[in-house]
C-alpha cells in the first residue's frame, strides 16, 4: 500500500481528484488531479527555483469535496492540504512558490505577506509532522 517516497520538501498531488466541483473530468476525459499532476511538472521544469521540491502523486487524498488538492509537506514542519484548484498552470505556479516559502520557513509556518495571491482561500487543514502537534 506504501510506496516509498523522497523525504525532503515536496508536493503531493492527487492524481484522481475530480476536474471541478461539477465535473469528475474535462472536456478530453481527463481527471483534474492528472492535469494538476503535469502542470506542476511542466512549471517545475521550466523554472530553477522549484528544483528543490518534489512533485509527489498518489491516488486519492479523500478531500474528494475539495476537488485538486495538494500536500504540501517537509521533514520536521507543519504540512498543508489545500485544493479546489483549477488544474491550470496558474495555480501550478502558485503552489510551487508556496512550496519553497514553505520549504524555506523554520517549522512550516509561512508569514501570510508572502503567500502567493494564488493560495489564499484554498487551505484545507494542516497536518503535524511526525511525533509532533502543532501549538
Amino acid at each position: 500500500m506504501l510506496i516509498p517516497a523522497e523525504d525532503g520538501p515536496a508536493i503531493v498531488a492527487c492524481n484522481t481528484c475530480r476536474h471541478s466541483k461539477e465535473a469528475q473530468t474535462d472536456a478530453d476525459g481527463q481527471r483534474g488531479g492528472a492535469r494538476l499532476v503535469a502542470a506542476l511538472r511542466a512549471v517545475q521544469q521550466g523554472d530553477a527555483r522549484y528544483a528543490g521540491i518534489a512533485v509527489q502523486e498518489m491516488p486519492c487524498l479523500f478531500s474528494c469535496a475539495e476537488f485538486c488538492s495538494v500536500h504540501v509537506r517537509a521533514p520536521g514542519k507543519v504540512g498543508y492540504v489545500l485544493g479546489r484548484f483549477t488544474p491550470d498552470e496558474d495555480a501550478a505556479t502558485a503552489i510551487l512558490d508556496y512550496a519553497v516559502h514553505h520549504a524555506a520557513s523554520e517549522h512550516g509556518r509561512v508569514p501570510f505577506k508572502q503567500w502567493p495571491q494564488g493560495v489564499k482561500g484554498h487551505f484545507i487543514c494542516r497536518t503535524p509532522p511526525p511525533g509532533f502537534v502543532a501549538e
